[in-house]
This record gives structure tokens, sequence and C-alpha cells, in this order.
């Protein structure tokens, strides 16, 4: 159950129940750890499970202060990387060299990434054709895939017809 704005109880989402349990998790790693869950802590936590893209450690600070301007940029930074540590959150390094971060898929949810070298729009996809030709070309190579990243560059659309802003 959510209490919104206005006191009223309405049913979570499947999105917010996947947040609160992540959440959950971090504090619980926290903890076992003998590290504090501060308030800053928590609201990096949650704004960062709430994203839904590929957000840089300035565009999390920028999101946070939002929600608590006491935050500062080296506590963002330092919980990006415990959320890193404790499997809740995945660094990635696309084409313009500034660390990204997602939050870690669980087995069912794989995907791979189309990323525009114009806007740096990074689209997400998933595709069971390309995972069963990845997992051919091993077996004949003679390996077992353990984990594997695709990252697919180019041209978005609307780059290419002009009709862009900067999207992430």
């Amino acid at each position: 159950m959510v209490v919104t704005s206005a006191g009223r109880s309405k049913k979570a989402t499947a999105d917010e129940r996947e947040a609160a349990a992540r959440f959950d998790t971090f504090a619980a790693w926290l903890k076992d750890r003998g590290l504090k869950a501060t308030s800053q802590r928590d609201d990096i936590s949650r704004v960062f499970f709430a994203a839904d893209r590929h957000i840089s450690v300035e565009e999390l600070y920028n999101e946070v202060k939002q929600v608590n301007p006491r935050v500062g940029y080296a506590t963002v930074y330092r919980t990006l990387r415990l959320l890193k540590e404790c499997g809740l959150a995945t660094e990635r390094h696309f084409n313009d060299g500034e660390a990204r971060y997602e939050r870690t898929e669980n087995d069912t949810q794989h995907h791979d990434h189309f990323i525009c070298e114009r806007c740096g729009r990074i689209v997400e996809f998933a595709s069971p054709e390309i995972e069963e030709l990845q997992e051919a070309v091993a077996r004949k190579l003679g390996f077992v895939t353990t984990r594997h990243r695709l990252e697919l560059y180019g041209i978005c659309r609307e780059c290419r017809e002009g009709t862009t802003g900067k999207a992430r």
C-alpha cells in the first residue's frame, strides 16, 4: 500500500513494490556490514531505484537535490558505489566515456543496448533471436557463456530526421 500526498492509500504498482524490495535489500546489506542507514543514503537509493533510465552520478545528484538539498555529490557517488557492491546497481560505460548506472536486472530481464552517437540516447532491447545466436556461436567455439553485454552504436531516427532534442 502506498500513501499519496493527499493522505489516501493506493495499491502499489509492480515497479513500486520492486523499488521497495530493492530498498529493503540495500538497508539489510548496510546493516549486515555495520554501515549506517542514513536519510541521505535512503533518499539517494530511492531516487536511483525510481529512475527509468541509465543515470550518471551528476544526473542522480541533481534529482536527489530536489528531494534533499543537503545531499552532497560525494555522498551520491559513495552511495552508488555501495549499491554496486551489494549487487543492486550496474555501472555502464558507453561511447561518451561517462559512467552511467542502471538497476541490476534479474536473470529474466536481460537486455542489450542501442546507443545514439549523436544525442547519446540509450535504448534497451531484448531479442531472444540474438540470445539464441550468441549461445549457438559459443557452443560452436567450445564456450559456455557466463555473462555478456551487447552494445550497438548508430544514429537514432530522431537525429537522422532532425527532430530531436538531447534525450538520454
